[in-house]
């Protein structure tokens, strides 16, 4: 059976071992997430999550109330504007994720359904379908589709706990999936919403020369939110590789902290800029957005899985490199993040001292060192922050003696697999999958680790007989490499094509993502769904 779907071929067959046909060569690892018990931090830290990001947006409505009650059209409009624009194309790309994997599984689905019985329940099943596109585009008219997914990955994760072995690790692969969907889009709407929202709101503070309690709450609340985006986004991005150790509720922090202090020394000096050259400073976020990004896109990125993505999610980054540090690429991370940290030091110092000097003395003397001491012990204490993670939190351990002091390569985890079977895939190789059934007994009602990959002759004894049935995956792709995400993760008909073969068939299915360490090497891994 063959099909195919945006422009990819995906094939089901009946291969039969007998026949002889040639076995690809395979490396193990384990993938610990499978057996990974979603925990009581777990719970709490979506709860957090969820808290944040109504913080955010209930201060920011109130404020804007505020402005309108005082007849400040002008900071209305403004503050609305960054509030409405941003959560709207959120909930438009939440939307648009929602049809595409609701309508595509369903039909599969019901496919697969009717060809194993010959019973018709169109009746119930098309009540439901209707319930479900109605409530979801009642969730995403509110502005609520965040929410709904934070609720969601919540019920997986209390679910995988709860259930049996088997069941548990088929609602930790579902979580992670929601999980992945819910930080892209948090890290999209909080560039885009409170980034500037926290840039405005110092500014009208600056300007006044005095500090309202709603500004205050708002601008807090839109630092804390671009803060937690990006520890958070790095714990997801973490805990869905199996070539990359987790990090800590402790690390995560530690991270927050960074980014807090970091972001915070850099708004404070575009609010302080802004207040005395507002054409200038259009112009300076303008070019600095055009380095960035032409910065991000010659470094030859491996996101996305098509050329046109791959453009759109740089010039994303190249906002947020706007703000703070964030890494896209695995190997010299260091001289990268040296690099961008020495322009942003450069920049801060330079749009605090053309303040400085060309500030109103008679309104700003009380106060102007103060904030100029602000800005430097900020952006210092990020930095002192930064380095506890990497010398006493990073995931790979304490890295003291490296060559560079504590920060070290931000590079793959020691593992059996070789360098060359993450390589980036070139842009013209076509992405195809195919999905076979083979016929040899194993493990049937067993919870196979998640993303296992076999050697033919395994280096040490294997305890248990490695299993070669169940339907398989296979992608003509080599792995992505580290800070990238999996293709199964960006790849919604791969994703479709998982969650389906799980209804179908009650043995586990297996990815194989294509090896560059030989020409006919095919990685295999063994998924929990």
């Amino acid at each position: 059976m063959a099909a195919k779907s945006d422009g990819a071929a995906v094939s089901v067959q009946n291969v039969n071992p007998s026949r002889g046909q040639p076995s690809p060569v395979h490396h193990q690892i384990q993938y610990r997430h499978a057996g990974k018990r979603y925990s009581l931090l777990d719970c709490c830290w979506v709860l957090c999550a969820m808290l944040v990001f109504f913080s955010d947006g209930a201060t920011d409505l109130w404020l804007a109330v505020d402005y309108y009650l005082k007849r400040d059209y002008w900071w209305f409009g403004l503050t609305l504007v960054f509030v409405v624009v941003p959560s709207v194309v959120v909930q438009v790309l939440s939307f648009r994720w929602f049809v595409y994997d609701y309508s595509d599984s369903n039909s599969s689905s019901g496919a697969a359904a009717a060809a194993a019985s010959s019973g018709s329940r169109s009746g119930p099943q098309t009540c439901c379908r209707v319930c479900m596109w109605f409530f979801q585009s009642i969730i995403h008219i509110l502005q609520l589709g965040q929410v709904w997914r934070y609720l969601r990955a919540l019920y997986l994760g209390v679910q995988s706990r709860w259930r049996s072995e088997h069941e548990r690790c088929h609602f930790h692969w579902r979580m992670m999936f929601e999980s992945a969907d819910i930080n892209m889009l948090r890290l999209l709407e909080t560039f885009l919403k409170s980034a500037p929202q926290l840039v405005l709101q110092l500014s009208v503070m600056i300007q006044r020369n005095q500090v309202e309690p709603l500004q205050g709450l708002s601008a807090s609340a839109s630092l804390v939110a671009l803060a937690w985006v990006i520890a958070s986004y790095q714990k997801v991005l973490r805990d869905s590789r199996d070539d990359k150790m987790s990090l800590s509720y402790k690390a995560v922090i530690i991270q927050i902290l960074w980014h807090l202090f970091t972001i915070g020394a850099r708004t404070i000096a575009f609010a302080l800029f802004v207040s005395v050259f507002q054409l200038y400073f259009g112009i300076f976020i303008v070019t600095h957005w055009c380095i960035m990004t032409f910065w991000i896109i010659q470094g030859e990125t491996d996101f996305c899985m098509s050329k046109w993505e791959e453009i759109i999610y740089n010039m994303v980054v190249g906002i947020i490199y706007i703000f703070c540090w964030f890494n896209v690429k695995e190997g010299r991370t260091r001289y990268r993040m040296c690099i961008y940290y020495f322009i942003t030091l450069t920049e801060n110092a330079a749009l605090t001292v053309l303040w400085y000097l060309y500030r109103d003395p008679q309104t700003t003397d009380f106060y102007a060192l103060i904030i100029v001491c602000v800005v430097v012990s900020s952006f210092a204490l990020g930095m002192f922050f930064m380095f506890i993670y990497y010398c006493l939190l990073h995931p790979n351990g304490p890295m003291f003696g490296s060559q560079w002091g504590c920060v070290e390569e931000e590079g793959p985890e020691p593992t059996s697999v070789p360098p060359d079977v993450i390589t980036s895939p070139p842009r013209s190789l076509q992405r195809t999958m195919g999905v076979e059934r083979e016929q040899m007994p194993g493990d049937r009602d067993s919870c196979m680790p998640v993303f296992q990959v076999r050697p033919i002759v395994p280096q040490t004894p294997v305890a248990r007989t490695p299993r070669t049935e169940g339907p398989v995956i296979r992608i003509d792709l080599p792995r992505k490499k580290y800070p990238a995400w999996d293709a199964h993760f960006i790849d919604r008909r791969l994703r479709k094509t998982i969650l389906v073969l799980e209804h179908t068939s009650p043995v586990t299915p297996r990815l194989q993502y294509r090896s560059l360490s030989a020409p006919k090497e095919v990685m295999e891994y063994e998924t929990s769904v």
